[in-house]
């Protein structure tokens, strides 16, 4: 029974990451074939900007609200995105750790 309930309580906390390594995971998942997405990659397509300059052109403090309407961009490769509540909180504790 103890070893259940361990068991249990590690799921939950794996579960529940820290919101900045949920938020890296989903950067990786939904942008990185084209964005870099850490402090020194480089973007797999040069016109797609690093996530690392994001806080030059964007407010962090209003762009977990962007995710979470729909972002989306004049160029016709990227597709609209739109995160739920948690996952763009996620994401903006990511980005807040690599900007330059």
């Amino acid at each position: 029974m103890a070893a259940g309930i361990a068991i249990a309580a590690l799921a939950a906390s794996a579960h529940a990451q820290e919101p900045a390594v949920r938020g890296r995971a989903l950067l990786k998942d939904n942008c990185a074939a084209c964005h870099a997405i850490d402090r020194l990659d480089r973007s797999a397509r040069p016109a797609a900007p690093p996530f690392r300059v994001l806080g030059e052109s964007f407010d962090l403090d209003q762009f977990a609200r962007r995710l979470r309407q729909g972002l989306a961009s004049s160029h016709p490769d990227m597709p609209e995105f739109r995160f739920s509540a948690d996952d763009a909180d996620a994401v903006v504790a990511y980005l807040r750790t690599i900007q330059q």
